[in-house]
């Protein structure tokens, strides 16, 4: 039973990577997801407020007391040539690397151009394999238009794709308005995978504080139905790898991303509730769900199920809303089935 797949240009055993969680916040984190045969890894997010607030802070003591004494004006370094931000997390790339033999995602959180995309320069230099950058932007300025929140996310990849000569991932949100165009667009710019989709985790208010509260809920499974059906639109539609993320947890997801045209489906929530042996269980029930039916491959099972392979392209599109609603039958006592 062969489960390698090809993701960005990376060899790897199976189409299973642990997305960016905790459960990478450590070299003994990534040591157990690659024991229970994750294919790679992508690390937890360095966030741009993170390296704006350690760039900020450098500047305050590089500059404070300056005008005190004429002989501080030259004691301390020029800013530039300072290491600025985070030094654990390329640390923990470096270490990471040298831990484990799967491929090492590095993954950037952010939603400007800039300072932050020299981190993009540093996480290669650490040693990652690849990097994913996680657009996790709402735009909230009633000015500011789709076509500007569209062109922030090109000019992002853009700025990173000078950076760096590694592949480069972009985590995409479901809530463009021409969803198609904008994967066309990112491709166009030099895209090598899109990851579908990302999860903007809702705030709560709490009515005994009268406080916005954050407010964590892991996914589910019926949360895989919007990126598996955009996955399988876009397959052969698009030059570029396709990745899933979102309700993954069985092995009967990765199935569906897999068949649906992704070359990974990536899982989070899954592995923080059952821990990361959850992905030898997974890869288990898959091998003998292949060999059921008589799959030898995972290349011979990608993209089988896409729009452009199916018997019926339009249950994808407003046939299945319309299939859906019409299947709603009143239960017989009156209740609601």
């Amino acid at each position: 039973m062969n489960l390698t797949t090809t993701y960005m240009g990376l060899n790897l055993k199976n189409p299973i990577v642990p997305s960016s969680s905790p459960l990478s916040y450590s070299i003994d984190g990534v040591r157990r997801l690659e024991d229970a045969g994750a294919a790679a890894v992508v690390m937890h997010s360095l966030f741009e407020e993170q390296i704006s607030m350690e760039s900020q802070r450098l500047d305050h003591f590089l500059n404070y007391g300056t005008e005190s004494f004429a002989e501080a004006l030259t004691y301390f370094p020029e800013q530039e040539s300072y290491a600025l931000g985070p030094e654990a997390y390329l640390n923990l790339i470096r270490e990471a690397k040298a831990a484990v033999d799967i491929p090492v995602i590095g993954s950037l959180n952010g939603v400007s151009t800039g300072g932050w995309t020299e981190y993009a320069k540093m996480i290669q230099q650490a040693g990652a394999d690849a990097l994913e950058l996680n657009v996790y932007y709402i735009p909230t300025n009633v000015e500011l238009s789709g076509t500007e929140v569209e062109q922030r996310y090109l000019d992002l990849l853009s700025d990173i794709k000078k950076s760096v000569t590694v592949p480069v991932a972009i985590k995409l949100s479901p809530y463009f308005s021409a969803t198609a165009n904008m994967a066309y667009r990112l491709a166009a710019a030099g895209a090598d995978a899109l990851v579908l989709f990302n999860r903007f985790y809702q705030p709560d208010l709490d009515l005994d504080e009268f406080k916005v509260v954050p407010s964590l809920v892991l996914s589910q499974p019926n949360e895989m139905r919007l990126p598996l059906r955009w996955v399988a639109i876009l397959y052969g539609q698009v030059s570029t790898d396709l990745a899933i993320t979102s309700g993954v947890q069985s092995h009967v997801e990765v199935i569906k991303g897999i068949m649906a045209g992704a070359k990974v489906t990536m899982m989070a929530s899954e592995l923080l509730r059952k821990g990361s042996e959850r992905i030898s269980d997974i890869l288990e029930h898959m091998a003998q769900w292949m060999e059921a039916h008589e799959y030898e491959s995972v290349a011979q099972m990608r993209g089988s199920m896409s729009q452009e392979s199916v018997a019926e392209p339009a249950a994808f599109e407003r046939a299945n809303y319309m299939k859906v609603l019409k299947s709603w039958q009143p239960d017989p006592t009156g209740k609601l089935l």
